[in-house]
């Protein structure tokens, strides 16, 4: 987590003065864009002005293994001759230095392997103030590489990571300040020596912060001289507060890094008031020590975090939180996906969510949403309650399903059973709605003490998410139940069901458009789902496709079925955008001679076996009435009778309706 702090205004605005000064072009996009959440895939035959025409089901992006933060219940810590002890989560705080290093003399061009074999080179990159949290994001902003130092850094020793002491003496208007908040959750902040020893914590909590993550180390030459400080008074203020450590994977193993952090402050308790540890791995901020992975491959950078992992869990009992962004992730692990039971802290600045996220996780815990922002710079956002924030805090000593997910496991076959071995140690919760769950092989059990534990994998697990995880649809509250008409499956969830067909696949139905659903016959008469819900039709239309047709929404009438040969006579009437618009009821039958309609929101149409399905609506429809409906000499109409069409002689079985500009004569045959 590379901080961005008061010195990132000082030495981004020093850089304006200076430009100014000199006459220089400043570089473009000192800034953050703000990212906008894309809506919803339509289908190609789908589009603002013509309806799906059958759409086929369409294969969503499938989410990464739903992971939420994975606590684990403490280890003891092993003696002082196996491993260096971890100290108490609130170490004495090193005194400063009292001054900054000398800058390196002239000397052969340095590799990473001389860093990694020399203590004294590596702290002197390193620096006074270390790396800064996000230092990567800012890069790729303005100079569009994270490796490429922005104008500002390049007026600074490379080592100095942008600190206030090397700071460019210049006066400049202060960067703009991030108001911006997430709507829910639950508000934080992170800090470095960056912010200095005496941090406004009053001010940070009367914005909101209730919890904080504050650097302790970096690489196995680098402590936070104000780490004591800093941690002690945010936990002083009422937040909840833990330990972060910014890795250098090129220098040593993971497990060495791990034993630096946790002997210097990056230790762990169950007490409610102290996070689980947090490994930084993001972009390499040293050009130095190689490129933005620190020139090693995807399953070199993936070992080297699970030993990392692997001995912290040793040390504390707790699986660190990973931070990342997307991006690096992507590029240095080959988006592993094999961090499923370590929760998220995932950084994404922008004011409109976190975006997509890492291959490992379809569930973030903390997202890192600004650099910019008041009091401290770097605002964070707990992904759910301030009780599920204490609960994450204590682990699972305090909580969890009290055995029910393992149980479900167990009766589920165990390691011999369709969800394998085990892939957590520990129920792992804090989820939305007091869940929590573990992660297999072969899927997830979830345990709410509403639902009981439930097992979802697959087709199921991954519709889902199509429908929006248990946010949107709840939890399982009973395993896959099949024997359905033709064939078919489903699982049902608090919120909705999913339910699956080869010849669709698995996707959910709920609410309005399974109300919809059953009004049309179910299964037996309109098939199963071959997609989710998709919305972006004509005025704000959403609609679900099934293999015998589809249910459109609109505010203006609710859900309902269109199938079949009023599918196409909506067609022939202009669909959504002519003057029937959408569905308002379902079809209905009973009229005379054996007549059916379904109600649209401008109009009907009206179907029999020897007329076929037409529409009518105004003006013809009041014509009609008045000549006796179908009971009278006109009968059903034998083409669309609609106003979009324009002036025209419309059939009907025993005569026509002519609109003309003095309105609509009746001509019997």
């Amino acid at each position: 987590m590379i901080a961005s702090r008061a010195s990132k205004t000082i030495a981004l605005s020093s850089l304006v003065a200076l430009t100014l000064i000199s006459g220089m072009t400043p570089a473009v996009g000192t800034e953050l864009t703000t990212q906008e959440t894309a809506p919803p895939a339509q289908s190609p035959s789908v589009s603002s002005q013509t309806p799906a025409a059958q759409p086929s089901a369409a294969e969503p992006t499938a989410p990464a293994v739903e992971t939420e933060p994975a606590p684990t219940e403490p280890a003891v810590v092993p003696n002082a001759s196996a491993d260096p002890a971890p100290e108490s989560t609130l170490p004495a705080e090193p005194a400063p230095s009292s001054s900054v290093p000398a800058a390196p003399t002239a000397r052969e061009e340095l590799t990473p392997e001389d860093y990694a074999n020399n203590p004294e080179l590596l702290a002197e990159l390193i620096g006074r103030n270390g790396a800064e949290m996000g230092q990567g994001l800012e890069r790729i902003a303005v100079t569009g590489d994270p490796q490429q130092a922005t104008p500002a850094e390049s007026l600074m020793p490379e080592g100095s990571a942008r600190s206030l002491d090397a700071a460019p003496k210049a006066a400049a208007a202060p960067a703009a300040t991030n108001y911006w908040q997430p709507s829910t959750g639950v508000l934080g902040v992170d800090v470095s020596s960056h912010q200095g020893q005496y941090v406004n914590w009053n001010g940070a909590w009367n914005y909101g912060s209730r919890f904080a993550y504050v650097k302790a180390t970096e690489a196995l030459s680098y402590k936070n001289p104000y780490f004591g400080t800093q941690y002690t008074q945010s936990g002083n203020r009422g937040m909840i507060r833990g330990a972060y450590h910014f890795a250098i994977p090129n220098v040593s193993s993971g497990a060495a890094q791990a034993n630096y952090f946790v002997a210097n402050g990056g230790g762990w308790s169950p007490d409610g008031r102290t996070l689980p540890p947090l490994l930084d791995v993001e972009y390499n901020p040293y050009p130095s020590l190689g490129n933005t992975c620190y020139n090693m491959s995807a399953s070199q950078m993936v070992n080297w975090i699970r030993d990392f992992s692997n001995r912290m869990v040793t040390l504390t009992g707790r699986k660190p939180m990973i931070y990342t962004t997307t991006d690096w992730w992507s590029r240095c692990t080959g988006n592993s996906s094999a961090f499923a039971d370590h929760p998220l802290h995932v950084a994404s600045y922008n004011n409109s969510g976190a975006g997509t996220l890492p291959r490992s996780w379809s569930y973030y815990s903390v997202w890192q949403y600004t650099s910019s922002g008041p009091v401290i710079g770097d605002w964070n956002q707990w992904n759910g309650s301030l009780t599920s924030l204490q609960a994450f805090a204590r682990g699972s000593g305090a909580s969890g399903s009290s055995g029910a997910i393992h149980q479900a496991w167990l009766r589920s076959g165990g390691a011999n059973g369709p969800l394998g071995t085990a892939r957590s140690s520990s129920d792992i919760c804090g989820l939305h709605g007091g869940g929590c769950y573990r992660s297999y092989a072969g899927g997830n059990i979830y345990w709410t003490a509403a639902t009981g534990a439930h097992a979802v994998t697959g087709a199921y697990w991954k519709a889902w998410g199509e429908a929006g995880w248990q946010m949107k649809i709840g939890y399982p509250t009973a395993g896959v139940r099949c024997g359905l008409h033709n064939g078919g499956c489903y699982q049902s969830f608090t919120g909705g069901n999913v339910y699956y067909h080869p010849s669709g696949g698995a996707h959910a139905v709920t609410g309005a458009y399974w109300k919809a659903w059953g009004e049309a016959g179910w299964q037996m008469k309109i098939g199963y789902p071959t997609a989710g819900v998709r919305c972006g039709l004509h005025n704000g239309g959403c609609y679900q496709s099934f293999t015998g047709g589809n249910v459109y929404y609109h505010p203006s009438g609710g859900a309902h079925a269109v199938t079949g040969a009023y599918w196409k006579a909506w067609d022939e009437a202009g669909w959504q955008m002519g003057t029937l618009g959408y569905p308002a009821d379902r079809v209905r039958c009973g009229l005379h001679g054996g007549g059916c309609y379904q109600e649209f929101t401008g109009g009907h149409i009206y179907n029999t076996s020897a007329t076929g399905a037409n529409a009518v609506t105004q003006p013809y429809r009041e014509a009609w009435r008045l000549s006796g409906w179908q009971m009278g000499r006109l009968g059903y109409p034998l083409q669309p009778a609609v106003a979009s069409q324009g002036y025209r002689n419309v059939e009907f079985e025993g005569g026509w309706l002519r609109w003309t500009a003095t309105g609509v004569q009746v001509r019997y045959k």
